[in-house]
């Protein structure tokens, strides 16, 4: 047992660690609200306070576009790979054919690959299927992942097998084992791999700043980048950009943090 002062010294550990995780985000909110001038200066507080900096933020670039293209493309890519996700984890997890297991595994050795490797095959992909500097070229190749694959399996080996056969001995096709019988009872998995997967693409920046040229189509990182320009590096709208960037991002936690926690702990459970 941890005696008082051990607790003690953890507590204290911990709350340093968590108070050097919260000064970027803090710097962050209160350079938001600084003149330009001042963002680079020590003072943490500005000397007069510019909220007008999120206002201007919508006057240099379509910001609301922007906003809504990133929220388009992460939420339909969150959808896609949670549903193709799925279906192959539920290959892998419930159904018996032949070399399954090693096929899963070089499918794992796919995470291995760096995102830069494949980002010009799949571009030169793009090219052939007419995605270019389209929606579709955004969402498709993040549509699938074995992560989320990883994920989804091994919460499907914690759903007990006689569930299947049960259903299997009521006539139940393997889809439909797979939709009204394993899917729901995976939810904890889907709710955890749909977060992560929405973090990740929300804040996608290389894919688009390869793949999108017309200014309809940029999302929001790369929208921010038009801030930094010859004339200068105007770093307060881009920190007051970056606090309304990352709200969905927060808020999305804060609804979602007892799935989530639930669900990290849950897909631990099997190895």
């Amino acid at each position: 047992m941890a005696t008082p002062a051990r607790r003690l010294a953890s507590h204290l550990l911990l709350s340093l660690v968590a108070a050097t995780t919260l000064v970027p985000f803090l710097w962050m909110v209160l350079a938001s609200f600084k003149p330009l001038a001042e963002v680079e200066q020590l003072s943490p507080l500005p000397s007069v306070w510019q909220p007008a900096n999120y206002v201007r933020v919508f006057d240099r670039i379509p910001f609301a576009r922007y906003y809504f293209n990133s929220l388009f493309v992460a939420a339909w890519v969150t959808f896609l790979q949670c549903l193709t996700s799925a279906m192959a984890a539920f290959a892998f997890a419930r159904l018996r054919w032949p070399l399954r297991d090693g096929v899963f595994r070089l499918y794992l050795a796919t995470l291995m690959i760096p995102g830069v490797v494949t980002m010009i095959p799949n571009y030169t992909l793009m090219v052939k299927l007419h995605m270019l500097d389209s929606y579709s070229g955004l969402i498709v190749p993040a549509a699938f992942s074995a992560f989320g694959t990883f994920l989804l399996r091994q919460f499907m080996l914690t759903i007990p097998p006689a569930l299947d056969e049960a259903a299997s001995m009521d006539g139940a096709t393997p889809w439909q084992v797979f939709w009204d019988v394993v899917l729901p009872l995976a939810r904890p998995g889907l709710i955890t791999l749909a977060i992560f997967t929405f973090m990740g693409n929300y804040g996608s920046f290389f894919w688009p700043l390869v793949l999108i040229k017309s200014e309809h189509l940029r999302t929001l990182p790369i929208g921010m980048l038009f801030f930094d320009t010859n004339y200068g590096r105007q770093t307060n709208l881009i920190m007051a950009a970056s606090v309304m960037n990352i709200i969905p991002l927060v808020v999305l936690f804060l609804v979602s943090q007892k799935f989530l926690v639930r669900g990290i702990q849950l897909g631990a459970v099997k190895g």
